[in-house]
């Protein structure tokens, strides 16, 4: 170690030589003996003392670091791109490093950066053609898909806070084909909307905040929120109950929620209600309570502006225009207006859970609640 100091590279390779043959499994001693090399301009036997150190340790960051620079030098840029992509992945971002090593990890980061951004400018071209020709749904998984691979694009998976339906695919917003009866919905909208505004403007009473904790309980991302008419619901149906006194201001409404083929659980669902959120509010990002239903969303009220995202895809509410999401994938919701936003939430079954399935779940969760192994209830939002 004095004569890497000091910068005697032929001495250092004697010591460590020796020191490798007398304890050829630690990594360390390699990785000094690399540097010996690297003294004497031997780039072959650094690189191959670096080789050995990595079988040793793969995970060995300033190893990495030191390979990752040498195949730079050697023109390598591949071999390169690699050994910094494991170096970033090994390296815990808030760990403090020394300056030198700092500026080595800015340096692996910069590079990948700019072959990412070659690499996406060849792909977008080569791939446009057929991209363009693609099934509207087969184009978005594979743009995703590179999205993903190259960084520009994080990806979600299911979070759910009380239930965890396996084998479920992690889908942020559902094709609408999935759900026939989106068309009677949505069609229904001007009805929906004149019933809604009509009970707005006799006052809007029976508006709730819809977070509500009790005193004690942590709060978290809520705090701003709880118990708060920023963001407030009025319900149809809560947790499968009928509310009798929405039904009889909203007949139309609450006629079409009968209708639809909802989340049908005892205790649990289905949920429906009016979701208004005020002007200059944020809705946190936040995960739901199990995947094994889906939400959807029927925009009423829609100032421009406003903007929903699930995962890593942001959208407008556009009035009219109902979606389905998961929302167990985190998802947020802003209104940066000055006016109100308004939007009819229900749930139903997750699309890819088949209808023999669906008594089955049912019937578990029943006996859970029954037993009082219940697990937490499911909200909508």
């Amino acid at each position: 170690m004095a004569a890497l100091s000091r910068r005697d590279g032929a001495t250092a390779v004697r010591a460590f030589a020796q020191a490798t043959a007398i304890d050829p499994s630690a990594a360390v001693l390699w990785y000094n003996l690399a540097n010996a090399h690297a003294l004497l301009v031997d780039e072959q036997a650094q690189l191959a003392a670096l080789e050995t150190a990595l079988t040793l340790d793969p995970y060995m960051a300033h190893a990495l670091l030191a390979r990752g620079k040498l195949h730079e030098a050697l023109g390598q840029t591949r071999q390169a791109l690699v050994d910094y992509q494991r170096l970033l992945a090994a390296v815990d971002p808030n760990e403090p490093v020394g300056p030198g090593f700092a500026a080595g990890l800015d340096h692996a980061r910069q590079l990948l950066h700019s072959a990412n951004s070659a690499l996406a400018a060849h792909l977008d071209t080569a791939l446009a053609q057929e991209l363009a020709s693609a099934a509207p749904d087969v184009k978005a998984r594979v743009q995703h898909a590179i999205d993903a691979q190259l960084g520009r694009r994080r990806i979600y998976v299911h979070q759910p806070l009380a239930l965890h339906y396996p084998y479920l695919p992690a889908i942020q917003f559902f094709d609408r084909a999935l759900f026939p009866w989106f068309a009677e919905l949505e069609a229904a909208t001007p009805l929906i909307r004149a019933e809604l505004q009509a009970v707005l403007a006799a006052g809007g009473d029976g508006f709730v905040p819809y977070v509500q904790y009790a005193k004690g309980v942590p709060v978290n991302q809520w705090q701003e929120l709880n118990n708060s008419d920023a963001w407030s619901a009025r319900f149809f149906r809560q947790h499968g109950s009928r509310e009798a006194a929405m039904r009889a201001l909203c007949p139309n409404t609450a006629a079409l929620l009968d209708r639809l083929p909802l989340f049908d659980v005892p205790g649990r669902g289905p949920t429906a209600f009016f979701s208004l959120l005020k002007p200059r509010t944020v809705i946190p990002p936040h995960t739901g309570a199990t995947n094994v239903r889906t939400i959807v969303h029927l925009p009423l009220i829609v100032p421009e502006g406003c903007w929903f995202r699930v995962g890593n895809e942001t959208r407008p509410w556009t009035e009219g225009q109902a979606f389905a999401f998961d929302d167990t994938i985190e998802h947020e919701a802003h209104n940066p207006t000055d006016q109100l936003r308004a939007v009819l939430i229900l749930d139903c079954w997750n699309p890819h859970i088949a209808p023999a399935e669906r008594p089955l779940i049912a019937r578990w969760l029943t006996e859970l609640d029954a037993h009082g192994r219940g697990v937490a209830s499911f909200s909508a939002a």
